[in-house]
C-alpha cells in the first residue's frame, strides 16, 4: 500500500471520529419488510416511509427502526 493511500485511510478514520463534521440531507433505505420491501427516506429531519401503515399514521415499524439504527448519528424531527 503507498503512503498516499495510508494517509487517506487515516484522515477517514479522524473524520469518523470527527462526526459533527457531517450532516445527513438526505438518504433514501430499502428495507426488506417481512411482507413486502418498502422505501424509507430521511428528507429536512423527516423520515418517511411507502408501506400502508405510515401513510394513515406518519410512523411505523420501519421509520422505528431506522430511528434506532441512526440513533446519535443525525437529529430527527
Amino acid at each position: 500500500m503507498d503512503s498516499g493511500m495510508i494517509g487517506k485511510i487515516q484522515k477517514a478514520k479522524r473524520y469518523a471520529e470527527e462526526r459533527e463534521r457531517f450532516t445527513v440531507e438526505t438518504l433514501e433505505i430499502s428495507v426488506d419488510g417481512t411482507n413486502n420491501g418498502h422505501r424509507v427516506k430521511l428528507k429536512d429531519g423527516k423520515l418517511s416511509c411507502t408501506c400502508d401503515f405510515y401513510q394513515s399514521r406518519e410512523f411505523c415499524s420501519h421509520t422505528m427502526a431506522i430511528e434506532e439504527i441512526m440513533k446519535g448519528m443525525t437529529p430527527l424531527n
